[in-house]
């Protein structure tokens, strides 16, 4: 079924717990070779996310930007191992030679653009070590703007002005921007200013689950009209108030992503081992994947738009931005 995930927080949850007798190959976390191979995935985002609270001060920025660096080795390192079956992407021509080779793709990406530091120059330096895609802000503001937030105030707020640098560099360069995390304001900063389509890599629809991290509906038209995705997270707390990961609740989402922006705006963002805490998951992990094509499919969604989901959305940004 080619499936294209636009965010897992995998690599860092691999480093963070150093667990020697596992790895990307086989694991007991939500993604690894032998789970995406059982659930077709073409291609997977692995993010390397910083906690940057917890790297403060001129020199911890330092560290934390070596600790990309760490997870973009451990990440190249795993492909080395496991050559047959998947293989680095830092573009569409990478996606289809990987495709055509039967190798799952690993595209990079950084979650927490305040590793910059006001630093321009390291827009280059996290594309020379394979980062394709810079989730601009977490949950706290950095040098670039403001995250999501349910205060008004911090939601209004724009992309500061090196954020608008950050934005130029970036499409100068050729990386896609997401705006997942991101505040209103700088979303509607970053969809005026950018010349490449943005995407909100794992963010739902605020009608049906008011929270600060879902997208409005003038959100999800303006990304569909700039040519951009939004990816399902299958997260609890984004999807509903059943405080489980329902299937039924996940279509809801597709649903209404197609009525507010059609069918070219829907994408998959699963945010697999970026979180927990869920009563129940009917997706269990990343090989599980097809239950959810399915239930498209008996939900009305023809094989076509399931498969603009599944990977042709997705695909068009990558062909499009990298």
């Amino acid at each position: 079924m080619n499936l294209i995930d636009m965010h897992c927080d995998t690599v860092c949850e691999l480093l963070s717990e150093n667990m020697p007798d596992q790895d990307l190959k086989k694991n007991h976390l939500k993604v690894d070779i032998e789970k995406m191979k059982r659930g077709g995935s073409m291609a997977q985002f692995f993010a390397c996310f910083v906690p940057l609270v917890e790297f403060l001060g001129k020199s911890k920025h330092e560290q934390a930007y070596e600790y990309v660096r760490r997870m973009a080795t451990y990440l190249k390192k795993q492909i080395w191992i496991y050559p047959d079956e998947i293989a680095f992407a830092g573009n569409g021509s990478d996606l289809e030679r990987n495709r055509k080779a039967g190798k799952i793709s690993a595209f990079l990406t950084l979650e927490e653009g305040g590793v910059i530091h006001g630093e321009l120059e390291r827009v280059q330096g996290l594309y020379d070590m394979g980062i394709r895609l810079i989730t601009l802000t977490w949950n706290y503001e950095n040098c670039i703007g403001y995250p999501n937030s349910p205060d008004a105030q911090v939601m209004g707020k724009g992309l500061k002005q090196f954020g608008f640098s950050v934005v130029e560099e970036m499409n100068r360069i050729g990386m896609i921007i997401d705006v997942s995390h991101l505040s209103e304001g700088g979303f509607w900063d970053v969809v005026s200013h950018s010349k490449t389509p943005p995407v909100a890599s794992h963010s739902n629809a605020r009608a049906l689950r008011n929270h600060p991290r879902n997208l409005s509906d003038e959100q999800i038209r303006a990304l569909a009209e700039k040519g951009g995705i939004a990816g399902l997270n299958f997260y609890q707390e984004f999807l509903g108030e059943s405080g489980s990961c329902l299937i039924e609740e996940m279509v809801s989402h597709v649903r209404h992503m197609y009525q507010k922006g059609g069918e070219d705006v829907i994408a998959i963002g699963t945010d697999f081992d970026g979180f927990g805490g869920a009563e129940k998951m009917e997706i269990e992990d990343i090989g599980a994947m097809p239950l959810l094509y399915d239930a498209l499919g008996k939900a009305g969604f023809t094989g076509r738009q399931r498969e603009k989901i599944w990977y042709g959305n997705a695909k068009r940004v990558i062909d499009t931005v990298l």
